[in-house]
């Protein structure tokens, strides 16, 4: 989590982490789906981050666990020659307290990307506690560990995905904590026309479009998705204007607050060329309580 990018910054320029630059102009090897989960170690707030990838070498997953400030406490990989096994443990000490760390993904069913869609679980044990479990094998999970689960539970509160693409880009989200999981498709066709658009549809429904691209490759606008207000910025500027194989990056936020920001008329920020970036400051503490839920997008064009 301490590198988790702030894609938009003061002066609108994106700004990524070591992951998902280029190097060279090349693309990444490797696709990856980080998912964090605020909880609560040491009577305190802490953040843990389970990363999904895949490279040349086969799939990899890692578990870390920083605090507040974004400082490590512990990290657990899983590597390609481990994922054979399917299933393991690991216990770490922490402050003179042991967290234990189980993983389960010997019946999981993995989709086109690197994240498992079902069969699976990950488990977070602290002191006899279930503090995050992840997956869809509850039961299996609460048998192999024989802990309690916690009342404080975690909360799902950021997701940041590499996908790929021509044209279009797809990918599942779920904007409040029991709400319906959505399939959200961005679509745009920079090389094939004078004027390109930008279209985001939610449930194959059009929630979205910004014309007149080459001028507003940045903005960001609210549309609503269940009831709530989710804040979408957007950054294309390396699709019309980077090496061929640059990304944009898109950033998807629901937030209790937001429908009393957005009454304020910065949407209108949508319809001018040049555009403040005054609310992306309170957009990098995000992953704050109260704030909401975040998805980040890096959307890298095969073409």
């Amino acid at each position: 989590m301490r590198d988790f990018p702030s894609c938009f910054g003061e002066n609108g320029v994106q700004v990524a982490d070591a992951s998902c630059s280029s190097v060279g102009g090349t693309k990444p090897s490797q696709n990856s789906v980080t998912c964090v989960y605020r909880c609560k170690f040491f009577g305190k707030s802490c953040l843990i981050s389970i990363v999904w990838s895949k490279n040349l070498m086969g799939q990899c997953l890692s578990v870390e666990i920083d605090d507040a400030s974004h400082q490590c406490l512990c990290k657990v990989d899983v590597k390609p020659s481990l994922f054979s096994k399917r299933k393991g443990s690991k216990n770490l000490e922490v402050n003179s307290s042991k967290i234990e760390i189980f993983w389960d993904l010997s019946m999981a069913k993995f989709g086109p990307g690197p994240e498992p869609v079902q069969g699976y679980y990950i488990a977070v044990v602290w002191k006899g506690d279930m503090v995050l479990l992840v997956g869809d094998m509850r039961r299996e999970a609460l048998k192999k560990t024989g802990a309690v689960a916690s009342l404080s539970s975690a909360i799902f509160i950021s997701k940041k995905e590499h996908i790929s693409g021509k044209r279009v880009f797809g990918t599942k989200a779920q904007f409040s904590d029991n709400g319906q999981i959505h399939d959200i498709k961005i679509e745009c066709d920079a090389s094939c026309s004078d004027d390109p658009s930008l279209l985001v549809r939610v449930d194959a429904k059009t929630v979205m479009q910004v014309k007149h691209l080459q001028w507003k490759f940045r903005g960001n606008h609210t549309i609503f998705v269940d009831g709530l207000p989710v804040e979408v910025f957007w950054d294309v500027h390396n699709w019309l204007f980077g090496p061929s194989l640059g990304n944009a990056v898109f950033m998807f936020h629901s937030s209790l607050s937001a429908e009393k920001m957005w009454s304020t008329g910065s949407h209108s920020m949508c319809d001018s060329p040049a555009f403040s970036w005054s609310c992306s400051e309170s957009l990098r503490e995000s992953n704050m309580p109260g704030l909401g839920f975040s998805v980040f997008l890096y959307a890298w064009n095969k073409d």
